[in-house]
Formats: structure tokens, C-alpha cells, sequence
């Protein structure tokens, strides 16, 4: 038989032998797959739906009509801006990369394996606010839509008012300018706060050392919001910087400044000489029983943890360093926090970014759920 004859015989037996479509035959135990109108298209994963951070509940918390009976104790808000910075712009996008990087993150799928606690399954009802809705043509109408913002969702009944009288904003960032307007609202309700701010960068630079030489416009930016915060009166003299490893401007005289706004500080190479645990206790020493403000900016994170950012500063922490030391500060009455400068566009494929950026948000909803604030 010529070779193209046999090839034609075998394929006409496979066709033959072969049925399509085959009926599953099931192994035993295991359920059969149901018809196409038994299937559940509701729940079941956390990549459908609109992206919330941990797939929390959306609540437009900034309307009054839609806030309606829907209380909460704890609120994600997006604070998208980024016309404060002084090198890569970007992190108007930070909000959104933030919840992207929390994607695997649920109310069902959130056990710590260290605490054995699920915050997402607590006293408090945490809620996704969504992001401000802030121009990007205007600085000063922008921070003003930032600080009403604040005062509107710090200012609604929480859900549980036997914990707090109000309830506490985690924001997603946005450039570190945002962080004035968060501490503007928790002096609101709370009086100066100690601010354990965590940084490649002292971000107390006088304004007319940073911008202000330019005009008084330019004056607030993500490197002198902490002076103007001391300047208002909003913050604490028992405030720290952890993780500082930057350049100053100048040799003595920024430093004179930062002790002057308040601040003590931890610097990144401070780490290997006394442990996650000696950086825990001289934050907890410091700040004491005050209540506390986190301020977390990703630069805090080595590159190599955290390439998406606006001015990253090689020599930093690795985000298990960084998530140690913030479950360190169990106990703290903290009343705020953000996680800020998360800039996507330069992240990896992988997102090593927004990634860390989502866990440090997680591990600022176990502190605030760990300890509940009262007036």
C-alpha cells in the first residue's frame, strides 16, 4: 500500500473512533457540571465587578442622598493628584493601582497567618469611597475639593458609634501634598496628632527652601506639607520620620527645621543595627499614648520593592521589613493613615509596586481594627 493511502485509511478510522461533543464522565464524589442555567454568574470571584480595594463594598460616601443608611466605620478614599511633585509625575494613578494590587484580597480570603485575625470580618464595616473627584488644573481649588472631602466622610455617623464617635479614612494616594488635607480633618475631630511618617524623605522643608522661591503657590508640594501641618498646628512635637535616607538642601539647615516642625527620626540604615524590633520600640517610645497619624510613602521601599514612585532613593526597606515593623505598632491609638506616591506607569510586569502598596494599606485596617478610638 502506497504510504499517502495508508495515512488516509488511519485517518479515516480516527474519525471515526472520535465523538464530539463527549459527555463527562465523573469520578466518583466528585459533581457533575450543572446545565448552563444552573451556574452562578453572581459570586465567585474577586477579578468581576468593579475594582474596589479587597473587594470591600463601594459607597459613594460623598453624596448625601446615596450615603443613605449606609454606615461605616472605617473609609478607603482615593485622593488622585499628583501636581505637588517635584520629580515623576504620575500618582493620580496611584488609587487605582493600589485596588488593582489588592484584587486578591476579600472578606472571605484575608486569615493572617501570623495573627490568625481577618480584618475584614470585625466589629468595624469598612467601606471603598471611591476617589475624590479633584481638577487637575488648579492646585488650590483641587486641595480645597481634597479637604472637603475629608470633612464630609470623617464627618458621617460611623457604624458603630460604641467604638467611635467618627469614623477614620485610610487614603490612597496620590502625591504626599494630599496628606495635609487628611491631617486638616483629623485635627478636626481628634486635636494634634503624632505622625509616625515613614520616608525616604523628611518632607519638612521649609517652603521657601522647596517651591516657595517661586511663588507661595508652589510653596505647598510633597516636600513641605509637614512643615506647613506644624505651622497650622496639627501635628505634635512627638512626631518621627522612619527610613530617611535622602539628600538634603541644606547641610544643617534642614535639619534644624525637621526638629523645629516636631520630628525625630529613624533612618533607614538605622535598621540593621538594632532590628525591626529597636525601630517598633523608638516609634512606640516617641510617640507614646498620643493619638497617631501613619503616613506611608512607598519611597520608603528599596527600588527594588517599589520602582513605581515619583523620587525613589536607592538603600531602603524591603516590604516584609516595612510590614513587620507596621504590625510592630499594634496598640497605638491611630486615627488616619495613608498610603501615598504609588506611581503605576513605572511599576514591573509583575506590579511589585501597587502590590506592596496594597498590603501596607491591609496592615493600617488591622491596626485600626485591632484598636478602636474613642473620642
Amino acid at each position: 500500500m502506497h504510504i499517502r493511502d495508508l495515512v488516509f485509511a488511519l485517518g479515516a478510522i480516527c474519525v471515526e473512533a472520535w465523538e464530539f461533543p463527549q459527555k463527562p464522565m465523573p469520578m466518583a464524589g466528585q459533581k457533575v457540571f450543572p446545565g448552563i442555567n444552573d451556574v452562578d454568574i453572581v459570586t465567585g470571584s474577586q477579578f468581576n465587578g468593579l475594582v474596589t480595594y479587597a473587594n470591600l463594598p463601594y459607597v459613594n460616601c460623598l453624596s448625601d442622598d446615596e450615603v443613605k443608611g449606609k454606615k461605616y466605620d472605617i473609609a478607603i478614599l482615593g485622593a488622585p493628584f499628583d501636581t505637588g511633585v517635584t520629580a515623576r509625575p504620575g500618582a493620580r494613578y496611584g488609587p487605582r493601582g493600589i485596588r488593582v494590587g489588592s484584587e486578591r484580597k476579600g472578606e472571605e480570603f484575608s486569615w493572617s497567618v501570623y495573627t490568625g485575625r481577618n480584618p475584614l470580618q470585625s466589629w468595624a464595616t469598612i467601606v471603598d469611597c471611591g476617589d475624590v473627584p479633584l481638577t487637575w488644573l488648579d492646585n488650590n481649588i483641587a486641595l480645597a475639593q481634597l479637604d472637603k472631602a475629608h470633612t464630609v466622610v470623617s464627618g458621617r455617623k460611623p457604624s458603630n458609634e460604641s467604638y467611635s464617635a467618627h469614623p477614620r479614612i485610610i487614603t490612597l494616594g496620590g502625591d504626599h501634598t494630599t496628606t495635609l488635607s487628611a491631617l486638616r480633618s483629623t485635627y478636626k475631630h481628634w486635636g494634634q496628632v503624632s505622625v509616625i511618617h515613614f520616608d525616604s524623605h523628611i518632607d519638612t522643608w521649609d517652603p521657601a527652601v522647596l517651591g516657595g522661591g517661586i511663588s507661595d503657590y508652589a510653596g505647598l508640594n510633597h516636600g513641605t506639607f509637614l512643615h506647613i501641618a506644624h505651622e497650622e498646628g496639627l501635628i505634635r512635637n512627638s512626631s518621627i520620620h522612619a527610613g530617611i535616607r535622602a539628600p538634603l538642601v541644606r547641610r544643617k539647615g534642614d535639619m534644624r527645621n525637621d526638629v523645629r516642625c516636631g520630628f525625630s527620626m529613624v533612618k533607614a540604615r538605622d535598621l540593621d543595627k538594632i532590628g525591626a524590633a529597636g525601630v517598633i520600640s523608638q516609634i512606640k517610645e516617641r510617640v507614646g499614648d498620643s493619638k497617631v497619624y501613619i503616613s506611608v510613602d512607598i519611597d520608603v521601599l528599596d527600588p527594588a520593592y517599589a520602582p513605581a514612585t515619583g523620587t525613589a532613593e536607592p538603600g531602603g526597606w524591603t516590604s516584609r521589613e516595612l510590614l513587620t515593623i507596621l504590625d510592630g505598632l499594634s496598640g497605638l491609638d491611630i486615627v488616619g493613615g495613608d498610603v501615598v506616591e504609588v506611581a503605576p506607569i513605572y511599576d514591573t510586569a509583575g506590579q511589585t509596586t501597587v502590590l506592596a502598596a496594597a498590603e501596607v494599606v491591609f496592615s493600617l485596617i488591622e491596626l485600626m481594627v485591632d484598636n478602636p478610638v474613642s473620642n
